[in-house]
């Protein structure tokens, strides 16, 4: 098993890239902590790992809230005793609007929610993985943080973030035994569409132009395997860059 008493914490779990990435870790031996807004999805999730023999709890954060991500961060560490794996993959869509459309509450959701969440759950793992002389961040970031118009202004932004984040983080610690990664899934079939209820015309009519070049979708667990290398020794020398996995889409 690759991640053999490893824990890990996984934002976002209760369905889509988020549950199958905790899920295949709880495979591969890790114990893991399933976080989600949706009270009932993470208990599910959780639930569904035990059940095929893994070990995992369940706690319901909103990343934008601080509170509760120092309860997830304690969680862990009450629960398992550590932390060594973080995984970001929490988000939300923004309807596709363009930046004249923009109002400040779209915007300072969205990047509460898909940059400040990841910063302030690397900000409280931080002093565990500096303590132990190791730990491994992977920041779930998107294509629409490499290009310009895969989405809205806000979501853009928010993943271009994420990207400089990763940069910046893997960096800094490279010396200390801690990587810093990110993926950046083209379109996978995940229950993110449920965050997008009214799309603005032009935004989508603009960010959807390159669609027809789409090889095809990728399914959630093709994103965990990519997640699954990047947490695991096999990935020792990759740290503070950005793993494309959209099945050729941007090489278009």
């Amino acid at each position: 098993m690759k991640l053999q008493n490893k824990v890990s914490i996984v934002t976002g779990a209760a369905s889509g890239m988020g549950k199958a990435i905790a899920v295949l870790f709880a495979k591969e031996g890790a114990k893991v902590v399933v976080s989600d807004m949706n009270e009932k999805g993470a208990y599910e999730t959780a639930e569904e790992i035990r059940a095929n023999g893994g070990e995992a709890t369940a706690v319901t954060v909103n990343v934008a809230k601080e509170e509760d991500v120092q309860q997830l961060i304690d969680t862990a560490v009450q629960t398992y005793g550590t932390l060594d794996i973080l995984v970001n993959n929490a988000g939300i869509m923004d309807n596709f609007v363009p930046i004249a459309d923009l109002t400040d509450e779209l915007w300072e959701k969205v990047l509460a929610v898909n940059t400040t969440g990841p910063m302030r759950t690397m900000r409280r793992a931080m002093p565990i993985f500096l303590n132990k002389g190791h730990g491994v961040i992977i920041n779930i970031a998107s294509i629409g943080g490499l290009y310009g118009s895969r989405a809205g202004a806000a979501y853009t932004a928010s993943k271009h973030a994420v990207i400089g984040l990763t940069k910046n983080v893997g960096f800094q610690y490279a010396n200390m035994g801690i990587r810093c990664n990110a993926i950046a899934p083209g379109g996978v079939n995940t229950n993110i569409d449920t965050t997008i209820n009214h799309p603005n015309p032009f935004g989508m009519e603009r960010a959807t132009a390159g669609m027809n070049a789409n090889p095809r979708s990728g399914e959630p667990e093709e994103i965990a395997k990519v997640a699954l290398f990047l947490a695991s020794d096999d990935s020792s020398f990759v740290n503070g860059t950005v793993i494309t996995a959209d099945s050729g889409w941007t090489a278009y």
